[in-house]
Order: structure tokens, then C-alpha cells, then sequence
């Protein structure tokens, strides 16, 4: 009966309408990155370093948000944080298409990094509350879906809709995307209550170990898978004009497609086989996919790409973030959710900076090619540490000869 219990608790309504939320706020983000470095490379001829500045300082902005937001939360009410960024993201949103010079633009990009941070530190931790701690994984695989349909679908619509109507129109659907999620979420009520503040001195290893050492490994494979996705927000559209490819967005639709069928069952892989079971497959599918997309000048090439992309990607993510969840308490499931999407916009920041300037000095093609080596890279560095993880778990829990008594 508490089983049946448990499993009846996940689709709540404040599940349901944090997951909606989240889309909304990710789908803002999702539809502008892809057409930013189009629009912004038409509009003001800025180098291919400048143009990367329009993604990597959105994601630093973020970073940095998210480390202040973790104190400032302790002292101001997490509703106060959540409302305030999103309408900080709205107005930047709405503002976009108002930029007459590129340092404007990316004073923009700055604010809504700022916005964006303190809404992306709250709702996952709201949505981490109410998650039963038995189906982490399963739970976190949902509301991921969020996330990743947004990362599917989001490019592919606002480079749609940047062609067939402008960056205005754009801007006014993002605005509108991110501006229903205060009703949404105020109507309905739902939005868990606030949990009671921990006794004064009661929480001393945490304020000794900000995190637990387990989960610097997860965080950092996330970073490296962020650092391919990276390549394709910032430059699959320009890309897609280097191959004559008019048709390049079909790989975010393509893309979410095996999104959305592998993200449950890698959830319910991870409760029940552990990480390992999930990343080294998912790991290898991503290399092949993004070694497959350097060669393309077809569609059909593009679309197996970008359903290989889709599966491995969509995999990875909801692991990493539920095994950073597993190995903490739920009093520090704020701070884990900080730094999981910290380590995704460094990697996406990083992606777009380095595979700019490889892209420069190569091709578009080229600088695919070599994104594909981060995969090997992530493998050898779960293959590695986890070991040394595992060595040092058996050290600690072997037990000590007891001393024989006379």
C-alpha cells in the first residue's frame, strides 16, 4: 500500500504545472539561442568570437546568478526570487528587437542570463521537494522533459519563425512564452510551501563541505555533454548555409523525438542499474552522432544524426542531474540544482567560445568532427573516476579486524 502510495504522489498537480513552467521558461531560451548568432552575424557583422558572446555571456550570467542566489535564498523568499526573475527574463526578452547596437544586445543577453538563473535555481528545486525520494530518477526524467523538448523543439521554431516573420515577432512569442508561467503557477496554486529553516548549527557539514565530493563527477560529464550542445545551438544554422542545407532545423525536430521517447526510460535504468547503465551506451551514441553530422550534405544523413543525438542526449542529462539528487539530502537540493545547470551553461558558454574559434580556423564540418572527441573524453572520465570512486568506497567499508580478546 505505501508503494502504491509513493507512486501516486509523483503526478501531482504541482508537479504537472512546474514541469509546464519549466517548459515555458526553457522554450524562451531555446527559441532565441539557435537564431541569435544568424540574426546578430545579419544585423551588426560582428566577428565569429563576437557572435559566440551572445551565448557564452547569457550562460555566465546564469552561472554567476546562480552561485549568488544560493546564500540569498536562505534570507529571501524563494516566491520573491522565482517571480523576480522571470520578469527580469520577460523584460530582456521583450527588449531584444530594440537593440540598435551589438554591446546593447549583449547587455541583453546579460540580463536575461541574470533573470533566467534565478528562475532555473528555483522551480527545480521546488519540483525536487515534492519528487518521492524512491523514483528520483523516474521523477526527474519527467520534469526533464521539459528541458530537453524545449531544447528540441525551441531552435527549430525560432529559426521558423525568423525566417518566415522576423526577430520581432520572435521576441514578442518568447516574452509571451515566459510571461504566462506567473499565472500559470499563481492560479493554480501550486507551488509547494516553503520547508521550515533548519536549526541554527545543525547543519555544520554542509556549511563545512558546500557539496558532497560524489557529485563533482556527474556535474562535470554534464559539462561536456553541454559543451557539444554548445556547437549545435551556436552554429548548426550557419552550418546548414556552409553545406547548402536549407532544411538544417529538421534536426531539432528530428532531435526531439528520441528525446521524448528515451528520457522515462533512462530514469527507471538509473533507479534500477545505476549510471553506468545509461552513460557509456549514451555516451557512445553521442560521439557517432556528431561524427555523422560532420559528413552530412543530406537530409537523410542529418536526420539519423540528429535521432542518435536526440537518444544520447537525452539520456545523459536526466542521469547526471538524478545521481547529483541521490547523493545529497533533499536540504541540499537547491545547491545541487545550482550547480547541475551551472555545469550545463559552462559547457554550453565553453562549447560556443572554443568551437567558434576552431570553426574559424577550420570549418563548420571540421569543428563537428572534433566536437565529436568530447565524447570519448566524457567516456574515459566516467570510466576512470567511477573506479576510483569505487576503490575508495571499498577501502572505507571493509571492516577493521577486531582485536582478539584473551
Amino acid at each position: 500500500m505505501d508503494q502504491d502510495d509513493q507512486r501516486e504522489k509523483l503526478w501531482t498537480k504541482s508537479f504537472i504545472m512546474l514541469t509546464i513552467s519549466y517548459l515555458l521558461l526553457f522554450l524562451c531560451l531555446q527559441m532565441l539561442l539557435a537564431p541569435f548568432p544568424t540574426y546578430a552575424k545579419e544585423q551588426f557583422h560582428p566577428n565569429d568570437f563576437t557572435v559566440s558572446l551572445v551565448t557564452s555571456l547569457f550562460a555566465l550570467a546564469a552561472i554567476v546568478t546562480r552561485f549568488v542566489m544560493i546564500p540569498v535564498m536562505r534570507k529571501v523568499h524563494r516566491n520573491a526570487v522565482l517571480i523576480t526573475g522571470i520578469v527580469i527574463a520577460g523584460a530582456a526578452t521583450a527588449l531584444y528587437s530594440y537593440a540598435n547596437t551589438m554591446f546593447l544586445l549583449l547587455l541583453l543577453r546579460i540580463a536575461f542570463g541574470v533573470g533566467f538563473g534565478m528562475a532555473s535555481t528555483v522551480m527545480p528545486t521546488l519540483v525536487s521537494q515534492i519528487i518521492p525520494k524512491k523514483r528520483i530518477g523516474e521523477g526527474i526524467g519527467y520534469f526533464g522533459l521539459s528541458t530537453s523538448l524545449a531544447m528540441s523543439i525551441g531552435p527549430m521554431i525560432g529559426l521558423s519563425v525568423l525566417a518566415g516573420f522576423g526577430f520581432p515577432t520572435l521576441t514578442l512569442l518568447g516574452t509571451v512564452a515566459v510571461g504566462l508561467i506567473i499565472p500559470l503557477l499563481l492560479f493554480t496554486r501550486s507551488i509547494p510551501p516553503q520547508p521550515a529553516a533548519a536549526p541554527a548549527g545543525g547543519d555544520t557539514q554542509a556549511a563545512k563541505l558546500p557539496f558532497p565530493k560524489t557529485i563533482i563527477l556527474p556535474a562535470g560529464l554534464n559539462m561536456l555533454i553541454s559543451v557539444t550542445y554548445g556547437g549545435l545551438l551556436g552554429f548548426l544554422a550557419l552550418f546548414g548555409a556552409e553545406i547548402h542545407l536549407a532544411q538544417i532545423g529538421l534536426f531539432f525536430l528530428f532531435n526531439a523525438f528520441t528525446v521524448l521517447v528515451i528520457r522515462p526510460v533512462s530514469g527507471r535504468i538509473f533507479d534500477s542499474k545505476g549510471p553506468a547503465a545509461v552513460l557509456i551506451p549514451a555516451s557512445l551514441i553521442v560521439f557517432a552522432s556528431l561524427m555523422l553530422l560532420s559528413f552530412t550534405h543530406s537530409i537523410p544523413l542529418l536526420i539519423v544524426s540528429a535521432l542518435l543525438y536526440g537518444l544520447g542526449f537525452g539520456a545523459i542529462q536526466p542521469t547526471t542531474q538524478a545521481w547529483m539528487l541521490r547523493e545529497t539530502p533533499p536540504k541540499q537540493h537547491g545547491m545541487v540544482n545550482s550547480l547541475y545547470y551551472n555545469s550545463l551553461d559552462l559547457g554550453v558558454a565553453v562549447g560556443s567560445m572554443l568551437l567558434g574559434v576552431l570553426a574559424s580556423a577550420t570549418s563548420y564540418s571540421q569543428m563537428y568532427r572534433y566536437s565529436s572527441f568530447v565524447m570519448i573524453l566524457f567516456l574515459l572520465v566516467f570510466v576512470i573516476f567511477r573506479r576510483a570512486q569505487k576503490k575508495v568506497h571499498a577501502v572505507h567499508s571493509t571492516p577493521h579486524p577486531r582485536p582478539e580478546s584473551n
